[in-house]
């Protein structure tokens, strides 16, 4: 067993850990990060955000090529699907940021740990690896391991049939029908793909409606464009009980609510992809022991400053909880490290923007219109559809809109949702906005060059006091 001394350890190199492993070098700290998985950037380098989305863009081309592009005088002979060149292609993209990453922490004099780690003590980790194992000390203990894919007890994953959101971004073939449990962002991105590649998907959700913690109006509209894409939803509905036979999973429900409360039937399907959520992973580290605090969720208990009630010991990303964003883990991790060095770490939650990547893509920051009404102020909203926008129109993705949301009284944006081709890219500006507690006003006055999708959001603003140009 050899031991060495750091000013840092954080513990898990996912978007949170590698970034704040990152940031604390730079601040002087002397830092090791250790990683159990063999490629750095955890969950969404390896599985995730980034693989799920190069498949997304990939699967959107083909149904392009089949369904769109002879519009733009483009003529398709011989179009086929060749599923591993596209999985090559996916794995290339996370094989080429994995060293991306390894450069980093080269570059900025990280040393990476691989094994598992466990804690002894506030400021000692026992790291257990093939080769052996090996005891680390450090004034400061940085937990950012993530989260993993729940599980539903009646549907243990088995990575065949009943697969998680990990199994889903490498399947060898496209299956003849897949039923997705969970209408959250990953269900609807990977529902999105498989579909798109020739699958049949039907999606059990068991709330009222697709995304319940998004606005209720974008996703009723989002909701009907992926169905006339092919998708098929069954809400208020129970996914009861599973079993294979004769090789077909047999997938029984029972309707929950609406007008077909008490309704149960069967969905007959190749596998079951479970989506219902993530769970924080906490698996082995020791924490407990140390006296780290977890909430009924296994969620780790931390202050508004990442501290956990072990002095030394912080946590961020999604083992706390809260929004489980790759971008809020690392402007968590930034904070957390500035605080340790003295300096003023802070995160605006608020003005956290939220991404869907269907097709259109759903984007969001700020308060919900729900949200707005509920906090009872007297609030504004603007609203313009992307039909009236030419650029949207020459892309040939006229479909969705733009709504800001704004208190009456003061005219301060409170909120921004973008169903649009490109809102990822688009709700930048809403950030930014919110950030500098821009008014709705400020956006309207932006000049937006033209013809640019972005011109849709001066509209809304413009729409919000109903000075609206081309609507």
């Amino acid at each position: 067993m050899s031991e060495s001394a750091f000013d840092l350890i954080v513990i898990g190199a996912g978007p949170g850990g590698y970034v704040a492993a990152i940031r604390a070098a730079q601040l002087g700290m002397r830092v090791a990060c250790i990683e159990k998985e063999p490629a750095l950037g955890g969950t969404c380098l390896n599985w995730g955000c980034i693989p799920s989305k190069a498949l997304l863009d990939s699967s959107e081309l083909y149904h392009q090529a089949k369904t769109t592009f002879s519009r733009h005088g483009i003529k398709m002979a011989g179009l086929e699907l060749d599923l591993p060149a596209m999985m090559s292609r996916k794995d290339d993209v996370v094989r080429t940021l994995n060293r991306g990453v390894a450069g980093l922490f080269k570059k900025n004099k990280i040393e990476h740990v691989r094994g598992t780690a466990h804690l002894k003590s506030a400021s000692s980790v026992e790291v257990t690896a093939a080769e052996g194992t090996r005891s680390l000390t450090a004034r400061n203990l940085l937990i950012a391991t993530g989260s993993a894919p729940i599980e539903l007890p009646t549907m243990p994953f088995d990575g065949k049939q009943f697969i998680s959101s990990n199994d889903a971004i490498g399947l060898p073939q496209v299956p003849k029908k897949l039923v997705i449990i969970g209408a959250g962002a990953i269900g609807l991105e990977l529902g999105s793909v498989w579909s798109r590649l020739g699958s049949e998907v039907v999606v059990i959700e068991f709330m009222d409606r697709i995304l319940p913690l998004m606005d209720k109006e974008m996703t009723s509209l989002l909701q009907r464009m992926l169905e006339k894409q092919g998708l098929k939803f069954r809400l208020q509905t129970a996914a009861e009980s599973a079993k294979v036979e004769r090789g077909k999973v047999r997938l029984h429900w029972q309707a929950s609510g609406g007008g077909s409360a008490g309704e149960t039937g069967t969905e007959e399907c190749d596998m079951v992809l479970v989506a219902v959520g993530r769970r924080p992973y906490t698996d082995g580290l020791g924490l407990v022991e140390i006296g780290v605090g977890l909430d009924r969720k296994g969620f780790i208990i931390a202050d508004k400053e990442f501290r956990t009630v072990v002095p030394g010991v912080w946590a961020i990303g999604d083992v706390i909880g809260g929004m489980m964003l790759a971008h809020k883990a690392e402007e968590e991790g930034i904070a957390a490290v500035e605080i340790m060095a003295g300096h003023a770490g802070h995160v605006n939650y608020h003005a956290i923007p939220n991404v869907v990547y269907t097709f259109p893509e759903l984007a969001s920051v700020g308060e919900t219109e729900e949200e707005a009404r509920a906090d009872g102020a007297e609030i504004k909203v603007g609203k313009f559809p992307m039909a009236a926008n030419g650029r949207a129109r020459a892309m040939d993705a006229a479909e969705g809109m733009v709504k800001v949301i704004g208190e009456a009284k003061n005219d301060r944006l409170v909120g921004m949702h973008i169903l649009a081709a490109r809102a990822s890219d688009l709700i930048a500006e809403g950030a930014v906005a919110i950030e500098f507690a821009a008014s709705v006003e400020d956006l309207a006055r932006s000049v937006h060059a033209h013809p640019t999708l972005p011109e849709a959001i001066k509209e809304a603003a413009l729409a919000a006091d109903k000075r609206a140009i081309h609507a």
